[in-house]
């Protein structure tokens, strides 16, 4: 606890950087400067109000912008007041249904989390999307086919008044679909400036008290770190030029960081993972995660390796394809965006298994990751894995897994987790400060974490390090599992 409190004391004490361009700065209005520092002073006094590591209470209303209203987007926000209506229970989600053990077992303290940190309502979250079709969520909601109709009418009438707004698309980025929904700027950082000003409106709108973006549209082409990425004062300048390598998910990760929201990316893509993101949350204390939603297969994969290796079994090789045909499966039909999905899928079982420690159990794994678009099969995507395990002596054996699974069914509850979670995050000043939140590692196919950190992939030492970041922030003993107090 001490080494960590010093860690951050330590990150605190560190310089500002400078992350807007003299260029830039002189073209914006009298008004933005204004707001900024406006938005500089509030900021210094919610830092400086109670103890360091002291959580804001969630009080008022929560606001969730979402690029991207499709199935998992609808799904998640159909489900919340499917559940506000109490007509469901909110099954997969940790904040809802979730317990946290306080103190020894002897104890019996096991509160639910929502109990235990101060976390927004369902009944405080309000919605709004970008898209670029012009369907409102309801209508999104009817195309994905997720959700049955007599469930989906029960909450039309909320849903049927969440209009998208316009949307930051280029073709070049989602091969496989395009829509008419969709903002004209005169360069990338005109775009920017117009969904900040979305932002602002919804605020005002919506009279919410505090905001989250969280990307649940489609996976983009791959796209390799480049100079434009490695500072604000460059992907400023690379915006204005209309630079290849800025693609749509950054522009809005750099729009919700001006603006103070916390930014989560549920797609496989580069988005906040350089460093001029890194740079704009760390300097300006706002929280950001990613990247891709940990549903179906790798959930699996993040389930069973930690198997092998406790047990040492050895692996020596693992074959998994998908199939699905929903709009995510249409879009994975293109080698640029299959390819940023493969190198999140295939980077969990290096790190979980550590063939560098085990070479002889692990060194020579083939591993292969097939997606396939089906469309018979809509949201029901199906996970099929052939895993080739080796025993005592080397004696080989096999394992078959087939999870016919439903994408956004089980996307929907990591959505609402990271929203809820995020928010906490924003008020808490002892996480708030780092930018990156990797102790929500647990629900991505491809943690961040700090430069030259490897993640964490085993699903139940991401579940401990949640746990334990939630114990820190309140003051209560973090949980080792030791347990020889018990036999004292």
């Amino acid at each position: 606890m001490a080494k960590v409190k010093e860690s951050l004391a330590k990150r605190a004490k560190k310089p500002t950087v400078e992350v807007r361009s003299n260029e830039v700065r002189s073209n914006e209005t009298s008004s933005n400067e204004a707001r900024s520092n406006e938005e500089k002073l509030s900021r210094k006094a919610a830092r400086g109000s109670g103890r360091d590591g002291a959580i804001e209470t969630a009080q008022g209303k929560l606001g969730v912008m979402i690029p991207g209203m499709g199935a998992v987007a609808t799904t998640f926000v159909a489900g919340v007041d499917v559940v506000r209506k109490g007509l469901a229970h909110p099954i997969g989600s940790l904040t809802q249904m979730g317990t946290i053990r306080l103190g020894k077992r002897t104890e019996g303290r096991s509160p639910k989390i929502k109990e235990f940190v101060s976390l927004a309502g369902l009944d405080d979250l309000v919605f709004t999307g970008w898209d670029i079709f012009e369907d409102n969520m309801y209508e999104a909601a009817r195309n994905a086919g997720v959700l049955e109709r007599d469930l989906l009418d029960k909450v039309k009438q909320r849903l049927g008044t969440i209009q998208p707004m316009k949307a930051v698309f280029d073709h070049n980025y989602v091969k496989r679909i395009d829509g008419p929904n969709i903002k004209k700027g005169k360069n990338k950082l005109d775009l920017a400036e117009q969904l900040r000003q979305d932002i602002r409106d919804f605020k005002k709108s919506s009279g919410a008290d505090r905001l989250i973006t969280i990307w649940c549209a489609s996976t983009e082409t791959f796209i390799d770190p480049s100079a434009a990425h490695q500072s604000v004062k460059a992907i400023e300048k690379a915006m204005k030029e209309n630079d290849e390598t800025i693609a749509p998910s950054m522009i809005y990760a750099y729009a919700s960081l001006m603006e103070g929201v916390p930014f989560a990316n549920g797609a496989p893509n580069l988005t906040v993972d350089i460093p001029a993101m890194r740079e704009l949350a760390h300097e300006r204390e706002i929280p950001i995660c990613g990247k891709d939603f940990k549903t179906g297969q790798t959930l699996m994969k993040t389930v069973l390796a930690p198997a092998f290796k406790a047990r040492l079994l050895g692996l020596s090789g693992w074959y998994s394809t998908n199939i699905l045909g929903n709009r995510d499966g249409e879009v994975l039909d293109d080698p640029g965006s299959f390819k940023t999905k493969e190198e999140s899928k295939l980077g969990a079982l290096e790190h979980i298994l550590q063939p560098a420690l085990y070479p002889e159990l692990y060194g020579n794994i083939f591993h292969k990751v097939r997606i396939n678009y089906y469309p018979p099969r809509g949201d029901n995507k199906e996970g099929w894995d052939n895993i080739d395990i080796f025993g005592w002596l080397g004696y080989p054996m096999q394992i078959k897994v087939d999870f016919l699974c439903r994408d956004s069914i089980l996307a929907a509850p990591i959505v609402l987790d990271l929203v809820l979670f995020l928010d906490l995050a924003q008020r808490a000043p002892e996480l708030r400060r780092l930018g990156i939140q990797e102790w929500l590692s647990f629900y991505f196919k491809s943690p961040m974490t700090a430069p030259g950190l490897y993640p964490e992939h085993d699903l139940f030492i991401q579940l401990m390090k949640l746990k334990n970041t939630l114990r820190h922030l309140k003051g209560e003993e973090l949980i080792t599992h030791l347990g020889l107090e018990y036999y004292d």
